[in-house]
């Protein structure tokens, strides 16, 4: 009877404990501290299976919470690419949009009528239109208009600029601020000047538009040696750089320029 009863005991603690041991193992697995950034939406090619649109989307995975930081400006090719890219819009925690141009928020309804169990997170500046869309739809609304945290290392630079104001994504982790941007209205030297006098730490990538398209040789070389001399280590330009400046990038910080545009995955290891 002792053999019988020890061995049930022994049975029944394996049981017991397999469950716990299944669920460390799931949680080092997906939580590996790693950050990934992956364009979403763009105007700039990469997958070739993805379509390409004037406009800007990011999906922000590995932080405490997923983060979409814009939805492009047509619903069908971002909730397209995002099925093609095998990500789930349920995974989604938290919506950010930088400032109310159509090609970054024209994509809003139909990612939330995929998925409205999300905090959305834009400018107080926008319109009412915008704002009603997104309590329609039942999400929640965050109109921001200072600096504010998100989440755990996620924040937001809170409006800047004059006529067109503009939020920007700041991330911190063991490498230093990462900025994602969506259109560099306010200009990218001033956003990369708040997002280090917020967190009081060197900047190691800005990711997004820089909205330098429409401006000349003499022009952009001005803005790179703004963006050196604020310290970024690695840039990322797409959307509305421009081919010229994302030439010119690549020029002055030859590896640490990344080349990027929609399909494109960024990871960074151990950023948490």
């Amino acid at each position: 009877m002792r053999k019988i009863t020890w061995a049930f005991a022994i049975q029944l603690c394996t049981l017991l404990l397999l469950p716990a041991a299944h669920a460390a193992s799931q949680t080092t697995s997906t939580r590996d501290g790693n950050l990934e950034l992956t364009i979403v939406y763009d105007n700039n090619p990469y997958d070739r299976a993805l379509e390409t649109r004037w406009g800007f989307s990011c999906y922000i995975r590995g932080g405490e919470k997923t983060v979409l930081f814009d939805v492009g400006g047509e619903g069908s090719v971002l909730m397209g690419n995002m099925a093609k890219l095998e990500i789930d819009p349920r995974t989604v925690d938290a919506v950010v949009l930088s400032h109310v141009h159509h090609d970054h928020i024209g994509g809003l309804s139909s990612f939330l009528s995929n998925h409205s169990s999300v905090t959305v997170y834009m400018p107080r500046s926008l319109p009412r239109s915008v704002k009603d869309r997104v309590r329609l739809k039942g999400a929640h609304l965050v109109e921001v208009h200072g600096p504010i945290k998100i989440c755990k290392d996620i924040y937001s630079t809170g409006e800047l600029g004059g006529f067109i104001k503009e939020e920007s994504l700041i991330i911190r982790t063991s490498k230093g601020l990462i900025i994602i941007i969506g259109c560099a209205h306010p200009g990218i030297v001033n956003i990369v000047k708040r997002a280090k006098e917020m967190l009081k730490n060197d900047v190691y990538l800005v990711l997004g538009g820089f909205h330098l398209c429409w401006m000349n040789l003499s022009q952009v070389n001005k803005i790179i040696t703004g963006v050196k001399r604020a310290g970024c280590k690695k840039v990322a330009p797409c959307h509305c750089s421009g081919d010229l400046a994302r030439e010119q990038f690549e020029k002055v910080y030859g590896e640490k320029f990344i080349r990027v545009g929609v399909g494109k995955t960024i990871t960074i290891e151990h950023a948490f």
